[in-house]
């Protein structure tokens, strides 16, 4: 993996002041919780990650992975630990590659805040979407057991899975837009005014219902974990946003990396990239392949979906922004996320405008 990606996602650094823990009354949690749990127990925090905090917990035999809400005032519905250990457990007895979560607390009396823990899984994290360091055949060998990964869990039926109520009924994309357009204003720290006019657009704008799916809600890079030495995905990491709902939003989320502005994201973008070169399909390509592998015809008014995600983000970075201020964000940095917010905005409005919209 290239450094600066292992640097920011893969490393653990000790546990930073604010979102310290009770080690004792944790090792007491694994030891009732945990049939393998023994140990000595050494506790670490991952670097990345801007939401739930996550620590890596190391004993002589095992090593496991706990998620838990961030301390402070937190919006409504997010950090939602509980939703994410409950579409874990489904999807592992499913056989869809995520960690196997093994428990759920959520007794804030034990160390503040609701939290679970899940296996740890060995594996690499590519940060940027280019991944400078894999050779051509592995970067095309990767993009593929992407597409195929989230193919396969677009194939999961969620009442088959005892999901049929994790997302609410009604369209999905003008529930997300309701969602994040509150979530935004909840946040908001400046005026932006593209982000006013997509609030204003973006609900009359959205498709027709179409199938219900399980959702993972950040499909990215930065959230899947490809085998130690092998281009194949080994499992899909952080559940906080998933829900059910129109799988496009997934793809057409995942599809930014090769639309996304370059606006400091440290990800980077595939645009003006030669991608023949790197291995890395072209995006129409892509969608095409993935169409094909789950059976729904081509992709149309792709420009909707462009200024619907990119809103999307512009809000979720906008919290992040939010959360910063307040002194709880759970990254080195995310004060600097504020800058991001305009120009993720303003390329969502140049969609929506490709995509219909009037000023």
């Amino acid at each position: 993996m290239n450094a600066p990606a292992q640097k920011y996602l893969g490393e653990t650094v000790e546990v930073k002041p604010a979102h310290r823990i009770d080690q004792a009354r944790l090792v007491q949690f694994l030891g009732d919780m945990i049939a393998d749990y023994e140990g000595p127990l050494e506790v670490r925090q991952f670097e990345g990650g801007q939401s739930n905090p996550t620590y890596l917990l190391s004993t002589p035999a095992r090593k496991y992975v706990l998620r838990r809400k961030p301390p402070g005032v937190l919006l409504k519905s997010a950090h939602a630990v509980d939703r994410e250990h409950r579409v874990m457990r489904a999807l592992f007895e499913c056989g869809f590659p995520v960690p196997e979560p093994l428990a759920l607390c959520e007794d804030d009396s034990v160390l503040g805040s609701a939290f679970y823990v899940m296996r740890h899984v060995p594996g690499r994290v590519f940060l940027m979407s280019a991944m400078p360091d894999l050779t051509p055949a592995d970067r095309a060998a990767v993009y593929d057991s992407a597409n195929a990964t989230l193919a396969q869990l677009h194939s999961v039926d969620p009442v088959a899975a005892g999901l049929e109520d994790f997302g609410r009924p009604g369209n999905y994309f003008e529930r997300q837009i309701n969602r994040w357009s509150q979530q935004y204003q909840a946040s908001r720290t400046e005026e932006i005014p593209a982000m006013e006019r997509l609030m204003a657009w973006l609900p009359a704008a959205a498709p027709p219902a179409g199938e219900t799916r399980l959702i993972h809600g950040d499909y990215s890079f930065h959230n899947l974990l490809i085998h130690p030495t092998e281009p194949k995905v080994v499992a899909v990491l952080d559940w906080e946003l998933s829900t059910t709902g129109d799988p496009l939003g997934d793809l057409t989320y995942h599809a930014m990396e090769w639309y996304r502005p370059d606006d400091g994201d440290a990800r980077g973008t595939l645009r003006n990239l030669d991608l023949a070169a790197l291995g890395i399909p072209d995006l129409e390509s892509y969608v095409a392949r993935y169409c094909e592998r789950v059976g729904r015809p081509p992709l149309e008014n792709l420009a909707f979906y462009k200024a619907y995600n990119l809103f999307r983000v512009a809000a979720i970075v906008q919290g992040i922004t939010a959360r910063a201020l307040q002194g709880n964000a759970a990254a080195a940095g995310a004060a600097e996320q504020a800058a991001r917010v305009r120009p993720l905005a303003e390329a969502a409005w140049a969609c929506a405008r490709e995509a219909g919209a009037i000023e």
